[in-house]
């Protein structure tokens, strides 16, 4: 008669080999399947939302040639945000989370989430913005690249975000 083991779970079940170690906790905090479609949401998003901050740049740019560039970058960002922050709900709603039900206590969370990282954006954007200004060859796209630089540090904070607050289940 085989002895029992003592690596067996209470169920008889043998242990995930997965479940210790140094990256269970990474693991445990990002799911496989919702970190993949958050990924590919976020990249639909990002260029959603990079997409209509350059359609208002250029507005604004034409609108309001005598304000600098890292203020017409604050002001298409600020244009933009409310139209980016609902596409970006239906789209983890629907798509990452897979939440029900909620529509507007889930919509409110996004809007609280991006807006606690808005005052960040008010400094990163004319910032990054200057410091593209003073990189020659990337001069004329300085508001552009500060918005890329913008939306990668924003997705890292805003999918713990949503996914512990937004969307928590």
């Amino acid at each position: 008669m085989p002895q029992p083991s003592h690596s067996l779970l209470s169920d008889g079940a043998p242990p995930d080999p997965k479940a210790h170690g140094p990256f269970a906790a990474i693991r445990r905090a990002l799911p496989a399947g919702e970190v993949i479609r958050f990924l590919l949401v976020g990249v639909s998003n990002t260029l959603f939302s990079l997409a209509f901050y350059s359609v208002c740049v250029i507005f604004y740019s034409h609108l309001l040639p005598h304000l600098g560039k890292p203020l017409i970058a604050d002001v298409a960002s600020i244009t933009a945000k409310p139209i980016c922050i609902t596409v970006a709900f239906l789209c983890y709603k629907h798509f990452v989370f897979r939440t029900h039900g909620n529509y507007l206590k889930e919509w409110l969370r996004c809007f609280a989430v991006y807006g606690v990282s808005t005052p960040a954006e008010l400094v990163i954007l004319p910032i990054a913005t200057g410091i593209f200004l003073h990189v020659a060859p990337l001069r004329a796209y300085a508001p552009f690249l500060a918005g890329v630089v913008n939306s990668v540090l924003i997705a890292v904070y805003s999918y713990f975000a949503h996914k512990k607050f937004s969307f928590r289940r």
